[in-house]
């Protein structure tokens, strides 16, 4: 049943929605699983199993396959525990404060089964009242409980022998195959782009492929920054004759954790791109999976299988929602950073869930403390971020890496290492010291190495901290990771608050003035633009001046596009799209002059600008 809810909750941090299925999924609403950290995973098994006084028996790491087991059980754990608690919601009373009204009462109001379920409250026959209630409770569904793999993450093991093991244990294998060995029916969500031999495992799990009746038990969901890597992802598995159920579209930069920014390819021009190209794009995909199927010598589908087009990143008021959903003809949104500020639905510790209340437009910004060399959404001030500057100043940069999932660096070390461990940042400070640099440098290319922060342990952190999981150890340093958008709202909420925002029958935005989505993002690459060429140290590279003319030229069609756009906004005011065009003329402008003082790497700046 497809969920009743036009939004869904995304993956957030390692943590933070690990076990958001078992808060939420009863009430029909979607959310994600990392699937990252199995440590954590067996950690909250163990929580769960001693709550509801399950027999646990531990899988530990010297067990075979321990990673995929663990989150295996895992999910079947939640799986039961949902399914359970759906049972005891439908079979309970129509009644004030019970969890099947509850149910009823978070629906969108224009939904068909919230008025359905208005019918029946004011419905004075009781037969018909009665007949009613049996039509409800028939018609509801629990949301999904799907899970999330970053494709980047895919270190390999070595056994005990030291050589390395078959593909099947690397990280990402694994994780896979714990979801596909799973009760689940669900989706697998893929981020971070293309990872071949992962997609290429997926063909030995029968769940991924559509039965004869076209039902698919583990759908495939790409998170995608832009049109082309749906093209480019969608085709690799056609021709295994894997059908993507769903493209999340995601902000490269409004976003939260990770920021893969992409080309200049602004939100609003992406969307509008899937929306003209949907048919296009459903429809040779279609050609080449049936194709794939008969070289199978599986019988092909007539129809395509649904397709679904959902967007993310830096959504904030029930009118931008709306205007997602109607104008780009969208099947959900998603709605992550908010949603750290409900305790109910996400682990967030309470002081790090104070710290994110009182945050500003300062207080997140764009960092470089990822291991992976990719920019990370970073909230200043954080427990993790704390730590590591009580490590340097007591002279013992770098984490003991204790479970050692960015390993990638093999500057120093035949095996990968961590740059955010102690043993790297050692190493790698050492190497500089005897370089014999200039103060000022060394100052500079210390701090650059000893900003890398653990995060793969203390993006965990947090669940156990708020669920009191001692574990080993009781000293936890929570990472977090909100995107932009976190500044905008203050009030620590309920489920019913944050959902009646989402849906506009409340607001929870503070007094901060918050610009539309799409201006915001637009900000965000304009100065990750600027940002990013003041690095070029010395002169441009042809490569370097392609990409960046390139960039440029996206962001600059991207405006253009916005500013036919916004006069189409009839919900807003007129004050509100007019104030919406005059920031377009700001941003660019910003971009002119920033290439007009820069004409090594952009020769033609005047011409091309005319020209847009």
């Amino acid at each position: 049943m497809p969920s009743p809810h036009t939004f869904h909750i995304p993956v957030m941090g390692i943590g933070f929605t690990i076990d958001s299925p078992l808060k939420v999924a009863r009430y029909g609403i979607s959310s994600v699983i990392s699937l990252v950290d199995d440590e954590l995973i067996e950690e909250m098994r163990q929580y769960y199993c001693r709550l509801l006084h399950e027999e646990y028996t531990p899988i530990t790491k010297h067990d075979k396959d321990c990673r995929a087991r663990r989150i295996t059980e895992y999910l079947n754990l939640v799986d039961r525990i949902v399914r359970a608690q759906f049972e005891e919601l439908r079979s309970s009373p129509f009644a004030s404060g019970s969890e099947l009204t509850r149910y009823f009462e978070l629906l969108p109001d224009d939904s068909p089964l919230k008025v359905l379920y208005r019918q029946m409250l004011g419905a004075g026959d009781p037969i018909l009242k009665e007949e009613l209630q049996w039509s409800l409770r028939s018609q509801i569904s629990p949301g999904e409980i799907n899970v999330n793999i970053m494709t980047k993450l895919d270190r390999d093991y070595c056994g005990r022998d030291g050589q390395t093991l078959s593909d099947e244990f690397s990280d990402a294998l694994s994780a896979l195959r714990g979801y596909a060995l799973s009760t689940l029916n669900s989706g697998i969500v893929f981020s971070a782009g293309i990872n071949r031999r992962l997609y290429s495992y997926m063909e030995k799990f029968k769940d991924f492929y559509a039965d004869a009746t076209g039902f698919i038990k583990k759908k495939i969901i790409l998170k995608v920054t832009d049109y082309r890597s749906s093209i480019i992802q969608g085709r690799f598995l056609a021709k295994k004759g894997l059908w993507v159920s769903e493209y999340r579209v995601e902000s490269g930069l409004n976003c939260g954790g990770h920021a893969f920014a992409s080309d200049g390819f602004l939100m609003g021009p992406i969307l509008e791109e899937f929306k003209k190209k949907k048919a296009d794009l459903i429809s040779s995909l279609h050609q080449i999976y049936n194709d794939a199927l008969q070289a199978r010598k599986q019988i092909p589908f007539d129809k395509p299988h649904e397709v679904r087009i959902t967007a993310q990143g830096g959504i904030g008021t029930a009118k931008e929602n709306d205007f997602l959903l109607n104008f780009y003809e969208l099947d959900s949104t998603g709605w992550a950073t908010p949603f750290l500020l409900v305790p109910e639905v996400t682990n967030v510790d309470e002081e790090t869930l104070q710290k994110l209340s009182r945050a500003t437009e300062d207080d997140v910004y764009l960092s470089d403390v990822s291991p992976l060399g990719v920019p990370f959404n970073n909230l200043r001030g954080s427990l993790s971020d704390m730590e590591k500057d009580r490590r340097v100043e007591a002279g013992r940069p770098g984490s003991a890496c204790p479970k050692g999932y960015l390993l990638s660096n093999t500057e120093f070390t035949e095996k990968p290492i961590c740059t955010a461990s102690r043993q790297y940042q050692k190493l790698k400070i050492d190497q500089l010291t005897q370089l014999n640099l200039n103060p000022a440098v060394f100052k500079q290319k210390f701090m650059e190495v000893v900003k890398k922060a653990c995060i793969c342990n203390d993006l965990g952190a947090s669940a156990l901290i708020k669920n009191k999981i001692m574990g080993k150890t009781m000293k936890r340093f929570t990472a977090i990771c909100p995107g932009p958008n976190i500044a905008y709202f203050s009030k620590i909420a309920t489920l019913e608050e944050m959902v009646g925002h989402i849906y506009g029958r409340n607001n929870l935005l503070n007094t901060t003035p918050r610009p539309h989505m799409f201006i915001k993002e637009l900000k965000l690459y304009v100065e990750y633009f600027i940002n990013e060429i003041k690095k070029i140290e010395i002169k441009p590279t042809e490569k370097q001046i392609q990409h960046w003319s390139e960039f440029r030229k996206n962001l600059l069609e991207g405006i253009e596009y916005y500013r036919s756009l916004f006069p189409q906004m009839l919900e807003e005011t007129q004050e509100y799209r007019q104030k919406a065009l005059n920031e377009l003329e700001f941003w660019q402008k910003k971009i002119t002059e920033f290439v007009s003082n820069h004409v090594v790497l952009f020769p033609h700046p005047v011409a091309e600008c005319a020209a847009v």
